[in-house]
């Protein structure tokens, strides 16, 4: 990415990483980029420990717009594009938190957070048996197995320019491009349909 003098623009990017990963791996044929909307937070602090990237589904489950509760129909508020195409999903990185992370962790916290996208790409996530429904029955596996897609796609050798950002931390990323900017969504929002 060139130099610019408002900032790095970090959701940009990141959607061409995103972007790469889906193409490149076959278990994220389904996703399609161009209907998640990507964003940034801000943490309140620099602490490593919480959340680093999150995927909110735009649809309830089975990928339904709307949803009976107490009696009332429900939607949720709808996030557009510039051209008024409704995103499904919400993906956002809370900086400088995830930035701060390893570069092999960050790559696995992004297809961690792709692959919880539904495989209908519905709106709706990928459901696991269980109570457990994000993540399977096993956290360890589960991470164990987001790991192995991550070196999957490093194997597939992706072009290094498209994710170099990603190697140093926030204040390396902010330093050299005199700030780092992004898009921010409002919170998803439930309305009466």
């Amino acid at each position: 990415m060139s130099r610019r003098s408002n900032g790095f623009d970090f959701t940009a990017a990141m959607r061409l990483v995103c972007a790469d990963i889906a193409q490149r791996l076959p278990e994220m044929v389904h996703v399609e980029m161009d209907r998640v909307a990507i964003g940034v937070c801000q943490t309140r602090n620099r602490a490593m420990h919480g959340v680093f990237a999150t995927l909110t589904p735009l649809r309830f489950a089975g990928g339904s717009a709307e949803r009976k509760y107490r009696g009332r129909t429900l939607r949720i508020q709808p996030l557009v594009d510039g051209a008024g195409q409704e995103y499904l999903y919400l993906l956002n990185f809370y900086l400088p938190r995830f930035m701060n992370l390893p570069l092999e962790e960050k790559l696995s916290t992004i297809v961690h957070e792709l692959w919880h996208i539904g495989p209908d790409f519905d709106g709706d996530l990928r459901r696991h048996e269980g109570r457990c429904y994000a993540h399977g029955s096993s956290q360890r596996k589960y991470d164990e197995l987001m790991d192995r897609m991550t070196r999957k796609w490093l194997a597939s050798d992706p072009p290094p320019h498209l994710y170099e950002f990603l190697e140093g931390d926030f204040d390396a990323l902010a330093a050299e491009h005199g700030g780092i900017r992004g898009q921010r969504w409002p919170a998803p929002k439930m309305i009466p349909s």
